[in-house]
């Protein structure tokens, strides 16, 4: 039996260790926040971005496994609480739901890294890399799809780094940044004490993979820097990318009036200053009234005579405007009867004439539109009550013709998933532009998270991104991913700046798409079954 003072040493040897962990976590997530934009920076620490796991391998050696699963849930909560801390100004569920549901990811990653940590003692830093890529790219997928948070858009920055997304997405700079903290985070496994004799004695006993991957980074930036193109013999297009600065969700009709007014006058400034505008982009929902449908059926008085005006407008205009609205349509249930559709829009006018309309394809998740109403009509009923706007999905890769080029028109978060503008591309768009109203959470680092992941859109398909935003960040993205015009956020205004169309070189990623990240996440399936194997007959054998 033991003694007290021996259930005392233990007691306080757990307590010790529980403080250890927690440390470790926080460091992890600390790290992770600060590698992209953030309060401190708005540019993002990006170098972190290759250290930002490192606490991660000490953590799952050093758990059991009884408590690996929870720490997964904490680490996840934590961290996307300090990473997405501006969706508190959206509304308060919503700094509750997604943190929520990456400590729902995490809580099942975290048991899968110690699994591979087990089973392969050596090399498991190797399968915890599958497991991490392939984690990044489910994550991407289906109805909670949100790209927010992958590694690799920390460095958004270094132009070579994005022009090597050209080759395999994202996918590819993610596992470039990934690799050294998992590698490096073996120094750590046996302790705290002396870390630097603890690299020392990795790099000496299993230099191999480092310099692996020391080679494969350098051949990596001498892709990025030899692969850079040559746009000053394309053609290009002058843009003028008005930043209206007003949220026109927030207010009603006063709010859309303001929106419109704002719009206007920049518009007309931009004009005016300089008459070789070829044309003119306003954000995301720049205008809320539906104009086809107001125009068709004049339900509402107020929004029809706002959309009157802005046709005269357009009408007295000698240049395409493109412009972010909802589009309305009457269609016929299943029981015959009339209903209306909404879907989230962009329009092309030329010479004050409706060219084509885009519809929205990826819709955002509880915001915009929810499929599980059967299922759980509680939600959709909380959703409702919060003034939800639920939008019809598009199905088109609507390409327009306008300003001699062609473009599409990707809106809000839709910039954010590679394979979008990878469809655009192929479908013909010559340029991608994207609509987008961040203006909801009045923040200049979630502006920034948002245009950074723009940013590899450009050195994915080696095309010219033009961002028309009502609050931030509307800005030009040259065809080798590198910010060639930004406009300050929040601030009323526009931007002028000629865009190069440019389109002599395709890349592998525009040919094989995710490929890659897909057979990564079928490979990690196929880990971690081995891994399963390997530590229930490594148990079995310890039994005997």
């Amino acid at each position: 039996m033991k003694s007290t003072q021996q259930i005392g040493v233990i007691k306080q040897t757990q307590v010790k260790n529980s403080l250890i962990d927690m440390g470790l976590i926080v460091a992890a997530a600390v790290l992770f926040s600060a590698a992209f934009p953030n309060p401190v920076n708005h540019n993002g620490f990006g170098f972190l971005g290759f250290v930002a796991l490192l606490p991660l391998p000490l953590l799952v050696r050093r758990a059991s496994w009884r408590v690996i699963a929870p720490y997964g849930f904490v680490y996840g909560f934590l961290t996307y609480s300090l990473f997405n801390y501006w969706l508190l100004n959206f509304h308060p569920l919503a700094i509750f739901i997604v943190p929520l549901i990456y400590a729902v990811y995490f809580t099942a990653l975290f048991p899968a890294l110690k699994l591979a940590d087990r089973a392969f003692p050596r090399y498991g830093f190797l399968v915890q890399l599958c497991f991490w890529l392939a984690y990044e790219y489910l994550r991407t997928q289906f109805f909670l799809g949100y790209p927010y948070g992958i590694l690799g858009y920390s460095q958004f920055l270094v132009s070579p780094l994005v022009r090597v997304s050209g080759l395999f997405g994202i996918w590819g700079v993610s596992a470039l940044v990934v690799y050294p903290s998992l590698y490096l985070g073996r120094a750590f496994f046996s302790g705290l004490e002396q870390p630097h004799k603890r690299i020392a004695a990795l790099l000496r006993g299993q230099p191999i993979p480092g310099f692996v991957y020391l080679g494969v980074m350098s051949v990596a930036l001498l892709y990025g820097v030899v692969s850079s193109v040559d746009y000053s013999n394309a053609r290009h297009v002058r843009a003028a990318l008005v930043q209206q600065n007003v949220d026109p969700w927030d207010g009603g009709l006063q709010a859309y009036r303001a929106s419109l007014n704002a719009s206007l006058r920049q518009s007309s400034a931009a004009l005016a200053e300089d008459p070789d505008i070829d044309i003119v982009i306003w954000s995301e929902t720049s205008f809320v009234p539906a104009i086809d449908y107001h125009t068709r059926y004049r339900e509402h008085q107020e929004s029809y005579e706002l959309v009157r005006e802005l046709r005269r407008f357009l009408e007295q205009q000698d240049v395409p405007f493109v412009i972010g609205n909802g589009d309305g349509r009457m269609v016929r249930n299943e029981q015959g009867a009339l209903v209306r559709e909404d879907y989230n829009a962009a329009l092309v006018f030329d010479d004050g004439e409706f060219i084509d309309v885009y519809h929205k394809i990826h819709l955002v998740p509880f915001t915009e539109h929810f499929p599980f109403r059967n299922a759980f009509p509680w939600i959709h009923r909380l959703l409702v009550e919060n003034d939800t706007t639920f939008w019809q999905a598009g199905a088109e890769y609507t390409v327009f013709e306008a300003a001699g080029m062609s473009f599409s028109t990707p809106i809000c978060f839709e910039d954010s998933f590679g394979y979008l503008s990878r469809n655009f591309v192929n479908a013909g768009a010559e340029v991608i532009v994207n609509l987008t109203n961040d203006s909801w959470a009045h923040s200049v680092p979630s502006a920034m998270q948002h245009m950074a992941m723009a940013v590899f859109r450009a050195g994915e398909t080696r095309r010219s991104v033009v961002r028309g935003t009502n609050g931030g960040m509307t800005s030009v993205i040259d065809p080798n991913g590198r910010i060639k015009a930004l406009y300050p956020a929040f601030v009323e205004g526009y931007l002028i700046a000629d865009v190069p169309v440019y389109t002599e070189r395709d890349t592998l990623y525009l040919r094989i798409g995710d490929a890659v990240a897909v057979i990564l996440t079928i490979v990690a399936f196929g880990l971690l079954v081995l891994c399963a194997i390997r530590t229930a007959l490594d148990k079995s054998q310890a039994n005997d």
